[in-house]
């Protein structure tokens, strides 16, 4: 289940601080589930509120679907999701384009800074 880089952007497009700040209003409101798993990764979904898909710009979707895009770790943390690190988007549930699908290497270890 690789990440189809054709669905991101080139690289991270961060948001502009008055973007964030017609975000802030509903990151209380972000529902993160709980995290369930296969043999290779742990899994969780996040569920956006759907008035915040309306506020987003416009350059984090993906026309063609009409989705958003496959975000980059600093793009998805720049909207207000926050989860502890190696969580990666890799998908959007389009019937319900406001639930986002993260996962990561199960017992995933973060780097050790030296």
């Amino acid at each position: 289940m690789d990440i189809d880089m054709s669905r991101r952007n080139r690289k991270p497009r961060l948001l502009e601080e008055e973007e964030m700040d017609r975000l802030r209003e509903y990151v209380d409101s972000i529902h993160y589930s709980a995290r369930y798993s296969d043999d290779q990764y742990e899994y969780r979904h996040v569920q956006l509120p759907k008035d915040m898909l309306k506020k987003i710009p416009a350059d984090y979707f993906d026309s063609a679907k009409g989705t958003l895009k496959l975000l980059w770790e600093q793009e998805w943390r720049s909207l207000g999701i926050t989860q502890s690190l190696g969580w990666e988007h890799y998908e959007v549930h389009e019937p319900e384009p406001h639930i986002l699908l993260f996962k990561r290497p199960l017992n995933y270890q973060p780097p050790v800074s030296q």
